[in-house]
C-alpha cells in the first residue's frame, strides 16, 4: 500500500482546507475588532447553536468538561451528593461530576447501543437505594449519599433511550443532564411525545464538546450548555465568568470557563455545514453496512428505529482485537479504541471501591470494540480497503471465535 493510499482514522485537514479562507477571515475580523472574549461572535454562535438543538438557550464555555460541570452545578447538584452515569464513557464525564462536588456512581449499559440501560438504572434505584423522607430522592446504600442527578451519555453519536430514563428520573425526583459531547445533531424519537427530539433538548440541560475531532469541532478547546431553563442558563453564564453577572460584581465564586470569540466564529462557520456533514457520515455508515454484509465475526453498530445517529464514531466489535488492529495498522489503516478500560476499573477511581465483574456488559464490550475510520471526507475506495483488510484478518479460525449479536 502506498503512502497516498493510507486511510487515517480521522482527517482534520480536509475540512479546514475546504473552509480555509472563511476561517482566516474570522481571525482577521477578531484582530480588527479586538473582541477576543465574548462579544458578537460568541452571541451569534450561541443563538445559532441553540436553534440547531431546538433549545431556547445556549451558553458557550471553554470545554465539554466545563459544560458538564457547569450544567450540574447550575441545575442544583450539591457537594456531598451522588450522580449516576455509565462506566463506558470518557473520563471527562466523571471528572465533571467530581469537580461539581458530587460522587459518580455507575449503572451498566445496553449491549446493543453501548448507552445507559434504563432497566438497570431503575433496578439500581429500587434495589440499592432507600428514599429520603424529605426530598424524596434516593439514598445510595453503597455510599450513604443522596443521589440527585443522572447523566446519560449519548455515545458514539447515538442518543440513549431517553423516554424510559426520563420516566425513571421523574419517579425518583432526579435531575437529568445529557452528556451530548459526541452527539451534535443526533435525534431521538420520543414515543411519549410522538415526535423527534434533538440531542441536547431533552434533559434539564445538556453538555456539548467542540474538541477538534468532534462532528462540530473548534480549532482548539470549546464547549456549550444547552437548556430551555432561563434561570439555569443565567447561572451557567455567571459560573463561566468568575461568578460575575456584572463586571467586578461577583454573585458567587465561579470559574474561568469562557468561550473564545475566535473559536465561536470558527464554530459558527462550521455549524452551517454540520447538517450536510452529518448526512455524509450516515451515508458512510450505510456503505460500511453494505460492504460488511457477508463478513463473519464482526458486529456492526446497532441502530434502533428510535434514533437518527450522527456517527461521531463507527464502532464495531471483533474477537481478536489486538491482532486485527495491528494488521490494519500494517495496512496503513488507522483505528481507535473508545474506551479500552472502563471508568470503574481506572486507577483514578480505585477509591470508589468497584471491582472487576461489577459491570459485566461494559467490561465485555471494552475488550472487543474497535473504532474504524469515519469522517465526511472518507472515500468509498478507502472504506472498501478498510473492510477488505479487516475481513481478511478476522476470518474466524473456529466457531468459538465468532461473536454473537446481542438479541434485538
Amino acid at each position: 500500500m502506498t503512502q497516498a493510499s493510507k486511510t487515517p482514522f480521522l482527517d482534520l485537514v480536509a475540512p479546514h482546507q475546504e473552509l480555509e479562507e472563511e476561517l482566516v477571515q474570522v481571525f482577521r475580523n477578531a484582530l480588527r475588532s479586538a473582541a477576543f472574549i465574548g462579544g458578537p461572535l460568541v452571541e451569534e454562535f450561541e443563538r445559532d447553536f441553540a436553534a440547531f438543538c431546538d433549545t431556547e438557550h445556549c451558553v458557550g464555555v471553554g470545554s465539554g468538561t466545563d459544560a458538564v460541570r457547569f450544567a450540574l452545578i447550575a441545575a442544583g447538584v450539591r457537594p456531598g451528593e451522588s450522580v449516576i452515569t455509565v462506566p463506558n464513557t470518557f473520563i471527562a464525564t466523571t471528572e465533571a461530576i467530581s469537580q461539581a462536588g458530587a460522587l459518580p456512581e455507575f449503572v451498566d449499559i445496553d449491549e446493543r447501543t453501548y448507552n445507559m440501560d434504563a432497566d438497570k438504572l431503575q433496578e439500581y434505584l429500587e434495589r440499592n437505594c432507600d428514599r429520603d423522607p424529605h426530598s424524596g430522592k434516593p439514598i445510595s446504600r453503597r455510599t450513604g449519599r443522596v443521589i440527585s442527578a443522572i447523566v446519560p451519555v449519548h455515545l458514539y453519536g447515538q442518543t440513549a433511550d431517553m423516554d424510559p430514563i426520563l420516566e425513571v428520573a421523574e419517579a425518583h425526583n432526579l435531575i437529568v443532564i445529557e452528556d451530548a459531547c459526541q452527539a451534535h445533531g443526533a435525534e431521538y424519537f420520543s414515543k411519549k411525545e410522538q415526535r423527534w427530539r434533538k440531542a441536547g433538548s431533552m434533559g434539564r440541560a445538556a453538555a456539548f464538546s467542540f474538541y477538534p475531532g468532534k462532528n462540530l469541532g473548534a480549532c482548539g478547546e470549546a464547549g456549550a450548555v444547552t437548556t430551555n431553563d432561563a434561570a439555569l442558563a443565567r447561572k451557567v453564564r455567571i459560573l463561566r465568568d468568575h461568578g460575575q453577572g456584572e463586571k467586578y460584581y461577583h454573585e458567587m465564586e465561579g470559574y474561568n470557563g469562557r468561550l473564545d470569540a475566535i473559536q465561536a466564529g470558527i464554530l459558527g462557520a462550521k455549524l452551517r455545514r454540520l447538517a450536510d456533514w452529518n448526512e455524509l457520515r450516515r451515508e458512510k455508515a450505510q456503505i460500511y453496512r453494505e460492504l460488511f454484509c457477508s463478513t463473519e465475526g464482526v458486529l456492526l453498530p446497532f441502530e434502533p428505529e428510535w434514533t437518527r445517529p450522527v456517527y461521531h464514531l463507527y464502532v464495531v466489535r471483533v474477537a481478536r482485537r489486538s491482532e486485527v488492529q495491528n494488521y490494519l495498522k500494517a495496512m496503513g489503516i488507522g483505528t481507535g479504541i473508545h474506551y479500552p478500560i472502563p471508568l470503574h476499573l481506572q486507577k483514578a477511581y480505585r477509591s470508589l471501591g468497584y471491582r472487576e465483574g461489577d459491570f459485566p456488559i461494559t467490561e465485555k464490550v471494552a475488550k472487543e470494540i474497535l473504532s474504524l475510520p469515519m469522517y465526511p471526507q472518507l472515500s468509498r475506495e478507502q472504506q472498501v480497503c478498510v473492510v477488505a483488510s479487516l475481513t481478511e484478518c478476522n476470518r474466524p479460525q473456529d466457531e468459538a471465535a465468532l461473536l454473537v449479536s446481542p438479541s434485538a
